[in-house]
């Protein structure tokens, strides 16, 4: 489900008509999350990190209302609730895409997204729902990142914030992971990246 915004009324209004003229309306972060409780907390109920990591970041887009904004055509919408879709690694070296919904519970959560990934690792087809209520995930578990860049089409217009994780590393007993956040400034400004980052960091220390 989704609302139509009223742009006219729009306190966005000034920000979204000058950044949706860009040629590249897209900007990005890169900071290091502190998994450290979070990292405890998958080995001792024996969950996946991947899949834990990515349902927090998706319950906070819950939260964070610009990262539920999203553009088509010449309208903003707001979506009631965000999914994922990202990239799955197959055994011989190339990926799918997976897209799976957000459930309030990481149980329900996992087993979508679990036989998502089943499904896409049993082909070799490089398909991608047209789905505009997702934000798109990527996982670069090899590289310790300090920087990222993405693929663009740009006779697409898209808005869908773009999240990768990197390789998780661990410091005098604390354990750290690259975050990557892209996102359209038509529809969030810093501002909002710094409270989803916030968000983001006090669900993983706190758990379900």
């Amino acid at each position: 489900m989704k609302q139509q915004v009223d742009i006219e009324n729009w306190i966005r209004k000034e920000h979204y008509t000058f950044f949706k003229q860009f040629e590249e309306p897209y900007y990005g972060v890169n900071v290091n999350i502190d998994v450290t409780a979070a990292y405890k907390f998958v080995k001792d109920n024996s969950l996946s990190f991947f899949l834990y990591t990515m349902y927090q970041s998706l319950a906070a887009s819950q939260t964070i209302e610009p990262f539920k904004y999203r553009m088509e055509d010449d309208e903003v919408f707001i979506y009631d609730r965000i999914d994922a879709s990202s990239t799955v690694p197959r055994a011989n070296g190339t990926f799918g895409f997976g897209e799976w919904p957000f459930h309030p519970l990481f149980e329900d959560f996992a087993r979508d997204a679990n036989k998502e990934i089943e499904r896409v690792q049993s082909n070799n087809l490089l398909e991608r729902k047209a789905l505009n209520n997702v934000i798109r995930y990527s996982s670069l578990p090899w590289i310790n990142f300090t920087s990222l860049s993405h693929a663009r089409m740009f006779s697409f217009v898209d808005s869908c914030p773009k999240i990768s994780f990197g390789k998780m590393t661990e410091h005098h007993g604390k354990r750290t992971m690259p975050l990557s956040i892209h996102v359209n400034h038509a529809l969030v400004d810093g501002i909002h990246v710094g409270q989803y980052i916030d968000c983001y960091q006090e669900l993983l220390n706190k758990g379900f």
